[in-house]
């Protein structure tokens, strides 16, 4: 989408309504909006639909072009980005406040990209209002008065907008192919934009050491060996009570709902601290929502260089000198990074028992190291996913390779299973019936998962179970009635 059709950047000041009116013109929730200043930093994409035509629109940062500060100088070079590639350049200003520095500064800015541009004068909620708009034809373009909030004016913007790009692509598209939508979450500044930044072979998160960066959901979409990927990198999550701003509290919520929409998420754990209770908290959500789930131990040329430099202080005492042959001396060189992983994994599946079917990657985003195994792996699951097993494959394979005694409870109701077939898909949900007038014991349902994950690869996603129970035929007290 983004390479076919014309680009609308919306552009401005902190706090004029950029994401409101972004909102309004892709008819979505996509931009988070308070009255805090600030908070759209990340560019976001989304599409907007006017008479039969369409364009890509894009919510930049707001931008102070002389402010030194980290994030600052970020949006603006993120938004720079953004003009670079846009067909049309909306300025939005706030008609209460009139024409200010700032606002000159800005157009004087968007003159030199040598790209059109028109002012939306934001705010302008009655027709007696319209006057407030007048100032701004000092600049010399046209001028839209609108209320981004209540949609007033936005169709006349839409149709300058339409008028002024020569490549308007329909909105009648052909069936798009499957893209596989993957959400990177985790806790704030384990790595999450960086990684995101790797995958796609571009800065489109904007990346800083400051927890809590980015507060949107960030969409990307990308074509890689003839597959389509949708990458959402989520804000960091934490628990309720860390949240004290407005916009973080919502940015928790959207960071939840970018999650119910992925197929795959990629849990993103920062590998010198190691598994939390904050990470095991998200991959809970995980879990439950029934996504997909790879778990990415990110920074783990740092955690490898951490524990070499711990191997050698160890060595160094007398404890680790009386391990030694007299003589033999310690080598850094000889630390086993082999070993290391393999000892991390058992910590993870530890802590993670409940998402025992996910697989691990061990991988530094910034440097690139072992990054190239993320896509394989994301195939895996989305394909595992989505697979369908035919009701008589299954039901062969429950008689004939299935010992259900084995996973008989003492004690209990020996389990029949009279039959088994799959609901749906994403995640694999299969319908029992069963002899059993109670839920089957979540130990027997883990034995009949670990039965069916050992015959079919279902790497990555969760397995859900519906029990039924089986209906038997009712006869008359004669015994010879009619029957149902």
């Amino acid at each position: 989408m983004a390479d076919l059709l014309p680009s609308l950047v919306i552009v401005g000041r902190p706090n004029v309504g950029k994401s409101t009116l972004f909102n309004r013109l892709t008819g979505t929730r996509r931009s988070i909006v308070t009255n805090e200043p600030g908070i759209t930093r990340d560019r976001i994409y989304g599409k907007a639909e006017w008479r039969g035509r369409a364009l890509e629109v894009v919510d930049t940062g707001g931008l102070v072009p002389d402010d030194r500060a980290l994030i600052p100088q970020e949006i603006l070079r993120q938004a720079h980005v953004a003009i670079k590639k846009a067909a049309l350049l909306v300025l939005v200003v706030d008609s209460q406040a009139g024409l200010t520095p700032l606002d000159e500064e800005l157009a004087r800015l968007l003159r030199t990209t040598g790209k059109p541009f028109v002012i939306a004068v934001n705010k302008v909620d009655a027709m007696s209002q319209e006057s407030n708009a007048a100032v701004f034809h000092r600049i010399g373009v046209p001028i839209f008065p609108i209320a981004a909030e209540h949609g007033t004016g936005v169709d006349d913007l839409l149709d300058s907008a339409l008028a002024q790009v020569s490549v308007v692509a329909s909105v009648e598209e052909d069936k798009q192919p499957d893209v596989i939508e993957v959400a990177i979450i985790g806790r704030p500044n384990v790595g999450k934009s960086t990684l995101l930044n790797r995958m796609v072979g571009e800065e489109r998160s904007i990346v800083s050491p400051i927890p809590g960066t980015t507060m949107d959901n960030v969409d990307t979409e990308i074509t890689r060996d003839g597959r389509d990927y949708r990458f959402v990198d989520t804000a960091g999550i934490r628990r309720k009570g860390k949240t004290t701003l407005v916009a973080e509290k919502l940015s928790v919520v959207m960071a939840r709902r970018g999650l119910e929409r992925c197929d795959v998420a990629l849990l993103v754990v920062d590998g010198e601290q190691g598994v939390t209770q904050g990470d095991a908290q998200i991959a809970s959500y995980a879990e439950e929502s029934g996504r997909s789930v790879v778990i990415v131990i990110n920074k783990w040329d740092l955690a490898v260089v951490a524990a070499r430099d711990a191997a050698s202080r160890d060595a160094a005492t007398a404890k680790g000198k009386s391990k030694r042959a007299p003589g033999e001396r310690h080598k850094p060189e000889n630390f086993d990074s082999g070993r290391l992983m393999f000892d991390y994994e058992k910590m993870i599946r530890a802590k993670l028992k409940f998402l025992s079917y996910a697989p691990i990657v061990f991988l530094s985003a910034k440097s690139g190291e072992r990054a190239e195994k993320l896509y394989p792996l994301i195939n895996q699951c989305w394909e595992a996913r989505r697979r369908r097993i035919a009701t008589p494959a299954l039901n062969n394979w429950l008689k004939e390779e299935v010992d259900l005694q084995r996973g008989t409870t003492p004690k209990a109701r020996p389990v029949r299973i009279y039959y088994i077939t799959q609901a749906k898909i994403g995640p694999p949900t299969f319908l029992i019936f069963t002899n059993q007038k109670a839920p089957l014991h979540f130990s027997y349902q883990r034995f009949l998962e670990n039965e069916l994950r050992a015959k079919y690869d279902f790497i990555g996603t969760p397995v859900r179970f519906i029990q039924r129970l089986r209906k038997r035929e009712k006869r008359s007290a004669g015994g010879d009635g009619d029957r149902d």
